[in-house]
């Protein structure tokens, strides 16, 4: 297996797109679950990429793509020097699973109610060739450390018998038991109460820190995406909308729906540190397959065009936006843009 060079991002994705067909009766229709998206991880620097959306936005299939657990339907999936479509099952098995690690919502799900969970420690770090045996127990309980338990603590126990902190924790250290170059932590903290929340968000940081391991942190609770996040990608049905540094994606939106949502969380604070859920609710599923702006349905500053046309990405202020009030070749989006802004 070759080696990237240091140029070469951790994660590229070049227009990815997956497609789903939905039969109703006779007839067929299709949609873009995730349309275009565009971004790349750079290998230089670890960082938390931040991914939020409400409920259908098209995150969870975006995650799901990059573990691969599901085959786009058109674009480029890239991790390191090498195209996932073009791995074969051992190569996948082998190299990259080792290399990019899930994290998963629900952690009781990811473990058998009739398994110890220390056995699935175990069997990862057999599985990878991380330990012998006789260095197994010392090698587990570092990993352990690092997201604050030990292995006498979990060792000998089943799923029901720890909290829902506690499983979570077990399910991000076996995460790193393969010294992951990325994880991929889909929706990790909705099913904690608020504390334990914040004490994993706040884990992820450190690990970015002390581990050297990029993460991308998918969640419909903007309060933690802006807490944890490096970078930011808002998505809206399958787009990407709005993507860059957390603090000015969040702190001064662009796009009207970033605007939208801004709405839902109290005034950013860059020195606060944020305990409360934000939930986005599931609003026009047909946005889908709108003609045009998939936004347009609700967008306070819409124009003729957004109703008929699929708006550019922009980059603009710092950061990419989906949106014609941003393109300086529509006059009327100029116009608009101004009076917009002004109320």
């Amino acid at each position: 297996m070759s080696q990237a060079s240091k140029n070469t991002p951790l994660l590229t994705i070049k227009n990815l797109t997956k497609t789903f067909h939905i039969r109703q009766g006779f007839a067929s229709q299709e949609f873009d679950a995730v349309d275009n998206a565009t971004f790349t991880i750079d290998s230089d620097k670890p960082e938390i990429f931040a991914i939020v959306g409400e409920s259908g936005s098209g995150k969870t299939t975006l995650a799901r793509m990059m573990l691969g657990m599901e085959k786009a339907s058109t674009g480029i999936l890239q991790y390191k020097d090498r195209v996932l479509a073009d791995l074969s099952r051992k190569e996948m098995k082998t190299w990259f699973y080792k290399e990019v690690q899930p994290v998963f919502q629900d952690p009781f799900a990811a473990f058998s109610p009739l398994k110890r969970i220390d056995h699935y420690l175990y069997e990862t770090a057999f599985n990878y060739k991380m330990t012998d045996k006789k260095n197994a127990d010392k090698y587990l309980d570092s990993v352990l450390h690092e997201v604050g338990l030990t292995l006498a603590e979990i060792k000998g126990r089943y799923p029901n018998e720890l909290s829902g902190g506690q499983a979570q924790r077990v399910a991000i250290a076996r995460a790193l038991v393969t010294k992951p170059s990325l994880i991929v932590a889909d929706e990790p903290v909705s099913m904690l109460d608020a504390s334990l929340r914040m004490s994993v968000v706040n884990m992820f940081r450190k690990l970015k820190d002390d581990n050297q391991v990029s993460v991308i942190y998918i969640t419909h609770d903007l309060a933690t995406a802006y807490y944890t996040g490096d970078r930011i990608a808002v998505m809206l049905r399958g787009w990407i909308v709005e993507m860059g540094p957390v603090e000015q994606v969040l702190g001064n939106p662009l796009h009207p729906y970033t605007q939208n949502l801004k709405l839902s969380i109290p005034s950013i604070n860059t020195s606060a540190e944020w305990d409360e859920r934000i939930d986005l609710a599931v609003v026009e599923t047909d946005e889908y397959t709108r003609t045009g702006c998939k936004f347009a349905g609700r967008c306070p500053a819409v124009m003729d065009i957004c109703n008929h046309h699929i708006p550019p990405t922009i980059h603009h202020e710092g950061r990419d936006v989906k949106c014609f009030l941003y393109d300086d070749t529509i006059e009327k989006a100029k116009t608009t843009r101004s009076e917009h802004v002004a109320n």
